[in-house]
């Protein structure tokens, strides 16, 4: 019986999660030391608890089979959108958000752990839907991504928020949901977002401001292309299905009804997230637009980065993070004190312990033969994917300013007990990969 138990664990992805999350630990520790040589926050301690009882959570999903987990899953979902409703009528206030809830300094924030709830319940429904209608699978689907990710938008938590997006795109792929479905998601994704940081560029970031631009971000300008492309949109389906047209009369429906539903997000966007959240979105393009403000977390993060040189300064040697030049450094920025103090050579480490997780979630997914297993794998993929490239990108400069916390590195319990859940769940389904179905 022990030597069942102790097979089931992959003990390869267990030093790379001991190695990373022993890391966050160092540089949490890093992050607490000010300029004097004195530790100002326990966070580093509250991580090794979070830490430990991680390894726990690890320990119990991976010898408990996941496959029963199916059954249960729509109560999952349904737990998780009466805690998301619940944080944001009653949720304690943090940063402008309202999507925690605790007693006293203990907070869990409901949105991580639901990304777990999310995958369980998608997973189920992709599994169990996969003989019906293309068109009513990916509608159905895609509902049950929006009800979630729309209650976390207007805590307003964007950054969490968005990572059920990719979450659910690589849920979908996996599951053979036609391709242009998914393009369809994106794409409506990626113009919304363009729409809506279009007139805050405009008038903030670019440094010649365009009148054409001024025009089309007009609200009445807005309204009226709206109409038009829906108009477009309804009107090129009606001839393709009613009149036999050819088919690009489809085409000609789905690029401008994307364009109606993006014009329309965009205004729905623009509502939940205030001008300056925006403008913090955005400021990467060109921080020292607002050095002082906006722009003051990229411009630190890189002086960071770049003074980490090869080898780095050493550890708590770094200057940024002891001199408190960076804000919220144990969490969105650790890794550029990671950078600063081991350097580059230090960086390439993490990134190779992540390459290192990403091939094996590859594998687990190809080799599983239970569907069930292989979609709630490609969700963990997409989660740890996203977070790891927006993270990074994040903190040198090339990727919006969204919140997103490097997982296993970044100090949060929430945030680290989800991924070790997700952690279990890989093992749990790499073990059964050889039980008959």
């Amino acid at each position: 019986m022990k030597n069942k138990v102790l097979s089931m664990f992959d003990y390869f992805l267990i030093l790379v999660i001991a190695i990373l999350v022993t890391m966050g630990i160092m540089f949490i520790y890093s992050s607490s030391i000010n300029s004097e040589g004195i530790s100002v926050t326990n966070e580093y301690k509250k991580q090794i608890i979070w830490a430990a009882i991680g390894f726990v959570f690890l320990i119990i999903m991976t010898i408990y089979d996941y496959r029963r987990l199916e059954s249960i899953s729509p109560w999952f979902y349904l737990t998780l959108i009466l805690v998301l409703i619940y944080t944001r009528l009653f949720g304690r206030l943090v940063n402008g958000a309202r999507s925690w809830i605790g007693i006293g300094e203990f907070g869990i924030q409901p949105s991580e752990f639901g990304k777990v709830f999310f995958i369980l319940y998608l997973a189920r429904y992709l599994d169990n839907s996969r003989n019906e209608n293309p068109i009513k699978r990916f509608l159905i689907a895609t509902g049950i991504m929006m009800l979630p990710m729309g209650l976390i938008l207007i805590q307003p938590d964007m950054g969490t928020a968005s990572v059920y997006i990719p979450i659910f795109l690589f849920m979908c792929f996996v599951a053979d949901v036609p391709l242009r479905y998914i393009i369809y998601v994106l794409s409506f994704g990626m113009l919304t977002i363009v729409f809506a940081i279009l007139p805050v560029w405009n008038s903030e970031i670019a440094l010649h401001p365009y009148s054409v631009i001024s025009i089309l971000t007009t609200p009445k300008f807005r309204i009226i292309l709206i109409f038009t492309a829906s108009f477009i949109a309804s009107v090129s389906l009606i001839l393709r299905k009613y009149f036999h047209f050819p088919r690009y009369m489809i085409w000609i429906s789905y690029c401008f009804s994307i364009l109606a539903f993006s014009l329309i997000g965009s205004l729905a966007f623009s509502k939940v997230l205030k001008y300056y959240q925006i403008k913090r979105l955005i400021v990467f393009m060109n921080p020292y637009k607002d050095p002082l403000g906006s722009g003051w977390n990229i411009i630190q993060s890189k002086i960071a980065i770049g003074a980490g040189g090869p080898f780095g300064q050493g550890f708590l040697n770094g200057t940024q993070s002891h001199y408190r030049f960076l804000p919220q450094q144990s969490t969105d920025f650790i890794f550029s004190i990671l950078s600063e103090e081991f350097g580059f050579f230090g960086g390439c480490i993490v990134f190779l312990l992540y390459f290192a997780i990403f091939i094996r979630i590859l594998m687990i997914i190809r080799h599983c033969p239970n569907r069930y297993g292989t979609y709630i794998a490609s969700g963990v993929f997409g989660m740890i994917t996203f977070h790891f490239f927006i993270n990074t990108g994040m903190v040198m400069g090339i990727m919006p300013i969204t919140g997103i916390p490097l997982l296993f590195l970044s100090y949060g319990g929430s945030s680290l007990l989800t991924v070790m859940t997700c952690m279990g769940l890989l093992m749990s389904i790499n073990y059964r990969k050889k039980d008959l179905y």
